[in-house]
């Protein structure tokens, strides 16, 4: 029995090393190691089989078997380093990059149609004198309304459906009250346009509870309604071309008097009447007026030496009128089919 348990191990061993030499990845080595080296692998049940022999025949036969055992345990534990190594290597190459070829271009963004009206509007306004001044978009009730002529009991304030926050704060309604902030901090003279978002209960195809706006002021001596007109109709040229047809309607505001609204020749049917116009041939964009004196008064402006206009309109608005757009809510959806389109 001695003689076959030895020329099963020298037949084991030669089988086991061609195996192994054959062996193409980690998981075949594995199994390798299983069927040989495992505890029902080969080897092991020879190791079985000393029981067998006689106390003179074991010591042969366990050297023989365990030489073949360690040598397997070796060529295994090398042939694994190899395969690893290989495996790398070849997933290394798979991920290399041919920095010949050309990149990958990105994708540049685009000003929002929104952000490009304001930057317009800011232009044509800066080119004219005016400074750009921003304020806190959370106030206080004295800067939203009281400051700006309108008390507690004033009608007005239902002109305006306002969200108020904890503390006695209110979401600005309009950027009127930045002009405030600036009067209280600069003396006149002051040439100056607000721009911000602002916030109102309203929401349907032509308002937003949130919006924005750019508000202007000029404050001086002798400032009357021939320098609003003269400003306001330049803007309108300037934004909408300069055939555009431009009118003043009287109207009223609780912080300007006399007050008035600003008209332009509707740019969808140039005039002619449409639905968009309602037949009239022109379209609001904007109100303005004269400060009236009691905002003077506030912010300790003596209105014997300064005069001022004041004006606000909405971008929305103008941004509409523009591009010819006809729901609000189209600002705001992130649809890029709309956006792109700037």
């Amino acid at each position: 029995m001695k003689d076959r348990l030895l020329q099963e191990i020298a037949v084991l061993r030669r089988e086991a090393e061609a195996e192994l030499a054959a062996v193409p990845d980690t998981s075949a080595a594995e199994a390798c190691r299983v069927k040989y080296l495992g505890r029902q692998g080969l080897v092991t049940s020879i190791l079985k089989s000393l029981k067998d022999l006689s106390p003179e025949e074991r010591p042969e036969v366990g050297r023989e078997i365990n030489i073949a055992k360690e040598i397997l345990e070796s060529k295994l534990a090398d042939l694994r380093e190899r395969l690893k190594h290989a495996e790398l290597e070849r997933s290394v190459a798979a991920q290399r990059l041919d920095i010949t070829l050309p990149g990958r271009r990105t994708k540049r963004g685009k000003r929002h149609p929104l952000r490009q009206t304001t930057r317009e509007i800011l232009q044509i306004f800066t080119d004219m004198g005016f400074s750009v001044h921003r304020g806190p978009e959370i106030e206080t009730d004295y800067y939203n309304f009281e400051a700006l002529g309108v008390p507690a009991d004033h009608p007005a304030r239902d002109m305006q459906d306002t969200f108020y926050v904890e503390g006695g704060y209110l979401l600005r309604t309009h950027t009127s009250p930045v002009q405030i902030h600036v009067m209280e901090n600069q003396r006149p003279p002051i040439c100056a346009v607000f721009p911000g978002a602002v916030y109102r209960r309203d929401n349907d195809v032509s308002h937003s509870p949130m919006f924005h706006q750019v508000e202007g002021l000029m404050v001086d001596r002798n400032i009357s309604m021939r320098d609003l007109k003269g400003v306001l109709s330049t803007f309108c040229h300037r934004m909408f071309g300069s055939g555009v047809g431009v009118r003043f309607r009287p109207s009223y505001f609780p912080f300007t008097e006399p007050s008035a609204e600003v008209d332009i020749q509707c740019v969808i049917c140039g005039g002619s009447g449409c639905r968009v116009c309602k037949q009239s041939g022109w379209l609001e964009i904007l109100g303005c007026g004269m400060v009236d004196p009691v905002v003077f008064e506030k912010v300790k402006v003596d209105t014997k030496k300064w005069s001022g206009f004041a004006f606000g309109m909405g971008v929305e608005r103008i941004a509409m009128l523009k591009y010819a757009i006809n729901d609000i809510r189209l600002f705001y959806e992130n649809d890029m089919r709309f956006l792109e389109q700037f």
